[in-house]
């Protein structure tokens, strides 16, 4: 998985009526855009992840519309 900042992970949801959770990475803290990344929620809060194989990569960037 490579990602750069501006991109969002999208995780999908593992069970029926789980929604998909989406999250703006702030920071790639690997090696050539790998993870981990620090990333943001919309609610502001951030932690640093490395995404499972339920998470794909939206390399829109931040200001870009959904």
């Amino acid at each position: 998985m490579h990602a750069s900042k501006g991109d969002r992970l999208v995780m999908h949801g593992r069970v029926v009526g789980a929604h998909d959770r989406v999250v703006e990475i702030v920071e790639v803290l690997g090696p050539d855009g790998t993870p981990p990344f620090r990333v943001r929620a919309e609610n502001g809060h951030e932690t640093i992840m490395s995404p499972g194989p339920d998470t794909s990569v939206d390399h829109r960037k931040s200001g870009d519309s959904l």
